[in-house]
């Protein structure tokens, strides 16, 4: 008779970053219990024609808690709940929330608690938390070996922060490593984008459709090269997120070659778009930091994620609403950075990456579950399909189509940076730690059902045989 199963996915092709197989899938307890073999179930889900693969684990995320939606001052629109929603419509199972302090006077400590405490009551799919400085005062200074001890194996840092306290972002980059902790490295010049800026403004040119010209390849590309410089004195293992473009790549690409620590994610919307949307009348729907590149650069990613030289992406989910990114009178300063990406996360690179042969099926599980997994310790417990790894799986229709329309999608942001465009690849079925859900394009999770992620040993990404991986 087999073993008995609480759920079975039947007919699929299970595909993993090392490889693929037809088999079935057994799910006891939440976890997977079974890889193919006879098995018996009350609960069959159908995948057939459709490949099976691990849910995405999104290491780069921005959302809001209660106080922080009900605050004053602008900021990004989804909370933990409205975010997970998206995220599971995207093939997203586990999301990494960046933990900023939102007032002047909030320290490190409350404001990773204060996300901790929404997502914990608001959260539909599992987290991992990365506390985020703006600062590095002594007070934390001290916070981050704290949390250090506490299992948070992982910081943020925006080097626009530090634009005139150099030594300071060394000390934090020192602490964390000293900590143990892998330092996520926000790389713009804030120097560099001052000085673009303010000629801009002198010509008369800084409305939206010039805010590449702003925040050029240089702004970016010289804050790498500052941050591998604090890779090589301080020994510290650098995570650098959301890079954008090819002369940023070189750097990086270079440095691992020198055996440096150094690790890169790319984002979504650097792989779609090129800076000529600006010039629409509403470009400032795809405004982020740093800004969209050219042509080249977009081929240069897809190259780096084929060979191994990106390790991740992330969504940099950070949305606001078409009203406030396309308001009337916005400049190149004042116009808000930041867009959602969750709920097409998956979709879009199926279309444009593996349809197109720019990446393999088992390199999109790579780049987008495995690696992050093991990049911030969740795995094999996230990122994998193996025996007792969470049933966090995406049961992926490759014949699955539809027109993205942000207004009907689940973020409060109501549009998307793709809205009109055709993707192929959306989630038949997702299943979060043995839950079904999405089913028939419908999302049933509760608000509070998602859990923080215990953190363990970091690993080195999954190896492409174009590459060398990076030290861990």
């Amino acid at each position: 008779m087999g073993n008995h199963m609480d759920v079975v996915i039947r007919g699929g092709t299970v595909v993993t970053a090392d490889g693929r197989a037809e088999c079935d899938v057994g799910i006891a307890n939440g976890r997977i219990s079974q890889l193919g073999g006879e098995m018996t179930t009350r609960s069959t889900l159908d995948a057939r024609g459709a490949y099976v693969v691990p849910s995405a684990v999104d290491p780069h995320v921005h959302l809001c808690a209660p106080e922080v939606l009900a605050s004053e001052t602008p900021e990004f629109v989804d909370d933990f709940y409205t975010g997970s929603l998206a995220a599971i419509g995207g093939g997203v199972g586990t999301i990494g929330q960046m933990s900023f302090p939102f007032a002047d006077d909030e320290s490190l400590r409350a404001a990773v608690s204060r996300d901790a405490s929404a997502a914990g009551q608001e959260a539909a799919v599992d987290y991992f938390l990365h506390p985020g400085i703006t600062d590095a005062g002594a007070e934390t200074l001290e916070q981050i070996s704290a949390l250090a001890s506490e299992g948070y194996s992982s910081l943020k840092l925006p080097m626009l922060a530090f634009d005139w306290g150099a030594r300071n972002l060394v000390e934090a980059v020192q602490r964390a490593a000293d900590a143990g902790m892998l330092t996520m490295v926000h790389c713009e010049d804030e120097a560099l984008i001052r000085f673009c800026t303010a000629r801009l403004e002198a010509q008369g040119r800084d409305g939206v459709e010039n805010y590449p010209l702003s925040r050029p390849d240089v702004t970016e590309r010289a804050a790498v090269e500052r941050a591998i410089a604090i890779c090589e004195l301080t020994g510290a293992q650098l995570d650098i997120v959301h890079l954008s473009s090819a002369s940023a790549l070189a750097v990086t690409r270079s440095a691992t070659l020198r055996g440096l620590p150094v690790y890169v994610e790319t984002r979504p919307m650097y792989l779609y778009l090129t800076d000529e949307v600006h010039s629409q009348p509403d470009g400032g729907r795809f405004v982020g930091m740093p800004p969209l590149k050219k042509q080249a650069d977009v081929d240069a990613l897809w190259a780096g994620l084929a060979d191994g030289s990106i390790q991740t992406i992330g969504s940099d989910h950070a949305p606001w609403t078409l009203e406030q990114k396309t308001a009337p009178g916005l400049t190149v300063s004042t116009v808000p950075r930041g867009v959602p990406e969750l709920e097409t996360f998956l979709p879009m690179l199926f279309t444009f990456g593996v349809l197109t042969g720019r990446i393999s099926l088992e390199r999109m599980v790579a780049v987008t579950a495995t690696n992050a997994a093991r990049l911030f310790g969740l795995y094999p417990k996230k990122g994998s399909i193996s025996v007792g790894a969470d049933a966090d799986l995406v049961v992926l229709d490759p014949g699955k189509t539809r027109v993205i329309d942000g207004r009907t999608m689940h973020s409060k942001a109501g549009y998307s940076p793709y809205d009109g465009w055709e993707a192929r690849g959306w989630p038949r079925f997702v299943l979060s730690r043995g839950d079904l859900v999405l089913s028939d394009d419908t999302v049933t999770a509760s608000a509070g059902r998602g859990l923080e992620v215990p953190r363990g040993a970091r690993l080195a990404p999954s190896p492409s045989p174009a590459y060398p991986v990076p030290a861990t």
